[in-house]
């Protein structure tokens, strides 16, 4: 078996480090882009069935597919695998080029840039809105929604612009703001986010199938809900802006949501993967390797430093052999000047002062990019040691949020490389079994 983490054997110096690894290996299995389009897609004849729904493929129903986030190449590779000739064409906006060795042959790729968004993403949002244009009530639309979407879909409406969008989004970045805040103001400032995909592809059937990178799963927020009637105002945008005092406001103007229902009346959204899947695999994994496993939650929010610390006094009062595990995502509120992280390493960071010798923790991110080329970081009493080693101040490097040089100096960062999948960040929290 392919591992995820390219670095398991340099990780790999005590039991509880492998079993972590294991653990988390088994996630990345389980959240396997591929693997879950070609498990809930499937056709037979003139019918296709997606996630137990069937539609009919009527002679002259053409089948679209576009989509955007960080799942979108590899999904659109499965569903080409699935379909074949069916698809009639389509665009995909990604933020990896994998067409190497994941070849399209009907669907035009886009690659764009994130976090933040480029021109580039703009003209890629073009392509996908302009496809969908002139559809009509004939053909079926599937549309691949994934984490990275939101800013893969920037296509602002004059006179807003990219400059705009960066602008507004590093002040409530910068602030903390939440992933819903975020994606409420996003919505309002693009042309395909916020159900405008659905109004776009209107009369088309469209069939949204949806990888969540946002705790608690709701899809009106997961790459701001292109498919999805969206409930936020533009008064809703107004007040987190207000509430995190931007002052980016030159230029800015908001536009409304589609809200007539008869966009969506032939709208149908299939929430296909969830990190409840990954928790899931981790918990019978760890059963395997004869841990007690909990799920703690699969929505953890906050900031980074804080979500560590009420990790860390749960697992204190933990029995031997217990794994605590937990889905969602946090948040790093930066000092000015900061350095080089992500959330999973900042957490990761600010636990190693206080961590236990029989402790273990592992926050890392399912897409394999925790803001950085490092998924995450092993926090143990091994990196206190190599830190040791090193004459690194933890202290230091947590003030200036320089997590990723604190880890890749050490060599206790994980490396995945992009995983083609995203359901937000995840945290394996273990007491050694003796």
């Amino acid at each position: 078996m392919t591992r995820m983490i390219k670095n398991t054997d340099a990780l790999s110096q005590t039991q509880a480090r492998k079993d972590a690894l294991r653990i988390a290996e088994v996630a990345y299995k389980s959240i396997d882009t591929r693997s879950a389009i070609s498990s809930a897609v499937s056709i037979k004849d003139d019918v296709l069935t997606v996630a137990d729904k069937t539609y009919t493929l009527s002679s002259g129903k053409n089948v679209w597919v576009v989509g955007a986030g960080k799942s979108s190449i590899t999904a659109a590779y499965a569903l080409e695998e699935v379909l074949g000739d069916r698809i009639a064409g389509g665009v995909i906006i990604d933020v990896e080029d994998t067409g190497n060795y994941l070849p399209l042959k009907k669907i035009q790729t886009f690659i764009g840039t994130h976090p933040v968004p480029s021109e580039q993403n703009v003209e890629s949002a073009k392509h996908l809105r302009d496809t969908l244009s002139s559809l009509g009530e004939d053909d079926l639309v599937i549309v691949l929604v994934s984490g990275g979407g939101s800013t893969l879909l920037c296509l602002p409406k004059s006179p807003v612009t990219v400059e705009t969008e960066i602008a507004v989004f590093e002040e409530l970045t910068d602030a903390g703001a939440s992933i819903e805040e975020m994606n409420t103001v996003r919505k309002h400032l693009s042309l395909v986010r916020g159900g405008n995909i659905a109004e776009t592809a209107y009369p088309a059937r469209v069939i949204g199938i949806v990888f969540s990178d946002v705790p608690g799963n709701d899809i009106e927020f997961i790459s701001s809900g292109p498919t999805v009637r969206d409930n936020t105002t533009v008064d809703d945008a107004l007040a987190v802006i207000k509430k995190y005092n931007v002052r980016a406001l030159d230029g800015l103007q908001l536009m409304e949501t589609p809200k007539d229902d008869k966009y969506f009346a032939r709208v149908r959204n299939e929430l296909l993967v969830t990190n409840t899947r990954a928790l899931q695999a981790m918990a019978r994994e760890a059963t395997s390797l004869g841990y007690i496993p909990k799920i703690v939650t699969d929505r953890f929010s906050g900031e980074a430093r804080e979500v560590a610390s009420q990790v860390l006094d749960e697992l204190d009062n933990a029995e031997k052999g217990t794994v605590l595990l937990y889905g969602g995502e946090s948040t790093v509120t930066l000092t000015p000047k900061a350095g080089k992280g992500g959330r999973s390493q900042e957490m990761a960071l600010s636990a190693l002062a206080r961590i236990r010798d029989d402790e273990l923790l592992m926050p890392f991110s399912s897409d394999g990019h925790d803001n950085t080329e490092n998924a995450g970081a092993l926090c143990d009493n091994i990196t206190k040691a190599h830190a040791s080693e090193h004459e690194l101040m933890i202290s230091e490097y947590l003030d200036a949020h320089r997590s990723y040089d604190f880890f890749t100096k050490l060599g206790d960062a994980l490396i995945t490389g992009y995983t083609g999948a995203n359901v937000s960040d995840l945290i394996i929290a273990l007491k050694n079994r003796a």
